[in-house]
């Protein structure tokens, strides 16, 4: 519990006692399948919903991050339950699913994560740097409702701050390979002339409109049909590209006439089911969605093959095999870095005890003698320079710390 004391005096939201601490509760692809996630998955406004209720709570440090291949929730409590209860609540998931299957972690290990999952050593596929991308987002969002501080802000720009050493200093996202490409990649290696085949892409979120660059890249197909709730959206992809863009309400016809069905929308239901799909020619269909959202029956179909992100994320080729070498690099500096951000962490326990030495000073020369610019200037040196010994020997900071305390009778004036 390391972190505990610092939290408790620097950041501690108004209903905590004195037991908070740094936490990461969660489920990621390690212990969830597809299916699963899609059940604890967090969109927009139910974040929005959570992040609300936590503040009307009292809590001011919460982070929440739901991705394809994970949901979790960052922040400072004093019982991870608290965490696990929210998102059981704003996601609909079973607490005793939870309990069975996720994970909860606290001060350096909960701290730890974050850095792994930010620079891409934690995804599905290693080296993705899109998820740091989420975490700024999720970072940002998080701000707006004023559910950040000091130490998340910290916390998350030393992130960031490794995130980009590795991606310039290392190899570890060479190549490309992602969600898209992975999805790509499939139908390269098992449709046989697919320049020739009519692709249908049905969502143009962020994933979709990936895999479409992806697919024009690498299939010199020209023939793309896209369909998407929002026609305006599907018009804003298809002119970048120059493809067709069908009304959601032919969705059934469209799938008739094509070979290939790509989904990737951002439905939290089935949107595309056995009374959609024709039986009598065959049908590839790669369900990028989370969750799922393709009727999982259709896999009883002989001339359907289906594929989820769970099997496009475990393909493995010669990209992946190489940036296997670059992880014990990325990891050194993920550790030089969180180092750091450790030490900044440990030595903000000082700052109570010497904001209160200061203040005990200053105030009992103002009673004595009146207020003394020249005595303000010496008290601040005073305790500058004690910051500094605490900095530089560490080993000796908390007997140096209760010696202050005791001398000038601190624990008054501590917020502890």
């Amino acid at each position: 519990m390391f972190l505990s004391l610092i939290l408790r005096q620097e950041f501690r939201p108004n209903f905590l006692r004195n037991t908070i601490q740094y936490c990461v509760v969660g489920l990621s692809y390690k212990n969830a399948d597809l299916s699963t996630r899609g059940n604890f998955s967090l969109d927009k406004f139910q974040t929005e919903q959570l992040l609300a209720q936590a503040k009307a709570d009292g809590l001011d440090e919460l982070m929440v991050i739901s991705t394809c291949n994970r949901t979790e929730l960052m922040g400072i409590v004093d019982d991870p339950q608290i965490l696990i209860d929210y998102l059981c609540a704003f996601s609909g998931g079973e607490r005793s699913l939870f309990l069975e299957i996720g994970f909860v972690l606290t001060d350096r290990d909960a701290i730890n994560h974050v850095f792994r999952v930010g620079c891409g050593l934690e995804s599905q596929i290693v080296g993705d740097f899109e998820i740091i991308g989420q975490l700024k987002k999720t970072f940002f969002n998080s701000k707006k409702q004023q559910m950040v501080n000091g130490f998340s802000e910290r916390l998350v720009n030393a992130v960031i701050q490794s995130s980009k050493r590795i991606k310039t200093e290392t190899q570890l996202s060479s190549g490309a390979t992602s969600v898209s490409f992975a999805s790509v990649h499939y139908i390269l290696e098992h449709v046989k002339a697919v320049s020739q085949k009519n692709i249908l892409l049905f969502g143009t979120g962020k994933i979709g409109r990936n895999t479409c660059e992806n697919l024009i890249k690498h299939t010199q197909n020209d023939h793309i049909v896209l369909v998407n709730r929002s026609e305006e959206s599907a018009q804003r992809v298809a002119g970048k590209f120059n493809l067709v863009v069908k009304p959601i309400s032919g969705l059934k016809t469209e799938i008739a006439h094509s070979d290939i069905l790509i989904v990737a929308t951002g439905a939290h239901d089935i949107t595309v089911d056995t009374s959609m799909v024709s039986r009598d020619k065959p049908l590839l269909i790669l369900d990028l969605s989370v969750p799922s959202n393709v009727d999982p029956k259709l896999n009883d179909l002989e001339n359907i093959t289906l594929v989820n992100l769970d099997e496009l994320s475990q393909l493995t080729n010669d990209t992946l095999k190489k940036r296997e070498q670059f992880i014990p690099q990325a990891n050194a500096i993920l550790n030089e870095v969180e180092s750091e951000f450790l030490k900044w962490v440990d030595h903000r326990k000082f700052a109570p005890t010497l904001k209160a030495l200061k203040q005990k000073l200053l105030n009992g020369q103002q009673m004595e003698q009146g207020e003394v610019p020249e005595f303000s200037q010496i008290v601040y040196r005073l305790t500058g320079k004690v910051a500094s010994y605490l900095k530089e020997n560490p080993s000796k900071a908390d007997q140096t710390m209760e010696l202050l305390q005791h001398v000038y009778q601190l624990d008054s004036e501590l917020d502890v």
